[in-house]
């Protein structure tokens, strides 16, 4: 049972679900990089505003004298998305919580990873934050509740991890997957180029 349960992270709830050519005209993703451990009180605040975001949480357990314990935690630290105009941006500097605003030059690229990170998310699998990611060999889920995700797949020991990545911050999410499971990007793309 979560020690605190898990807060609205996303706002509003279908913001992931249109496509950004069909939303306002002026409004655009920003990245938020927050003051330490303010991302919550961040998204709190823009949630009271109505103000469009996301932070992504994820859910990390610990064990502690037989008992398993878990909270929500910010999968990328220090950072919210913001989904706005320049008003809307202006209001989430008022917080007073914010470092820094950094621009997005590729919004459909951004959007595109926030949306793999949080299908990834949804499935309540196991999660592992991965943090400056080396390139790997990119790959396609092709079974499974992911089918049709792409991402890059690393080894760590003996398991394969299938990692998510938002470019903007060269971090991502990973999971755990099984060699049957994956089929590598470019040779899929072959095939199709030659039907």
């Amino acid at each position: 049972m979560p020690i605190v349960p898990a807060e609205i992270c996303l706002f509003p709830d279908r913001l992931l679900d249109q496509s950004p050519t069909t939303v306002d005209a002026s409004a655009r993703w920003w990245v938020l990089h927050t003051r330490p451990r303010a991302e919550k009180a961040v998204a709190r605040q823009l949630l009271g505003r109505e103000v469009g975001f996301y932070l992504p949480l994820y859910e990390h357990r610990l064990t502690s004298g037989g008992r398993v314990r878990s909270s929500f935690l910010p999968l990328f630290p220090g950072y919210v998305f913001l989904h706005g105009n320049d008003e809307h941006r202006r209001v989430a500097l008022e917080t007073n919580q914010i470092a820094q605003t950094l621009p997005v030059t590729d919004q459909l690229e951004l959007f595109a990873d926030l949306q793999r990170i949080r299908r990834v998310l949804e499935t309540r699998q196991n999660l592992t934050p991965e943090q400056r990611l080396q390139p790997g060999t990119p790959v396609r889920i092709v079974a499974g509740a992911l089918a049709g995700v792409t991402g890059v797949v690393i080894r760590q020991g003996r398991q394969l991890r299938f990692v998510v990545a938002v470019s903007f911050l060269q971090s991502g999410a990973s999971i755990d997957v099984e060699s049957w499971m994956i089929e590598p990007l470019q040779d899929s793309l072959r095939l199709e180029d030659a039907s």
